[in-house]
């Protein structure tokens, strides 16, 4: 039996729907880890999936890349580079603390049970 709401749709393009849809309900000065926004995608443990995934949206994109991080809080882009520069850089805007290329996670990670109603 084929699901109706996906019909004509690949593996693939529900995968990125799922991450997509997820990955825009993480609000301002919060962040999760690749793993993280991959589970609760319903995705299972597919990290670098994500982390692959995220590095090939578009530069215009309005989705909320930089507040996703390696696992402990590690942020994957380098130092330097322009993309890793924006991510530090929309991350301080929004009032989250980066030290040592780390975010802390207790204070700045998102908990979506805390955000709903």
């Amino acid at each position: 039996m084929t699901d109706p709401i996906h019909e004509g749709e690949s593996e693939a393009q529900i995968r990125r729907t799922a991450l997509y849809s997820t990955l825009a309900q993480v609000p301002a000065g919060k962040v999760v880890s690749y793993g993280q926004l991959a589970d609760l995608a319903g995705l299972g443990r597919a990290a670098r999936w994500v982390g692959r995934t995220l590095s090939q949206l578009p530069s215009d994109t309005k989705l909320p890349w930089h507040r996703v991080l390696g696992a402990g809080g590690r942020i994957s882009l380098p130092a330097g580079s322009p993309s890793g520069d924006e991510q530090r850089a929309r991350l301080r805007m929004e009032g989250i603390t980066v030290l040592n290329n780390r975010v802390d996670i207790q204070r700045h990670g998102w908990r979506p049970v805390e955000h709903c109603g």
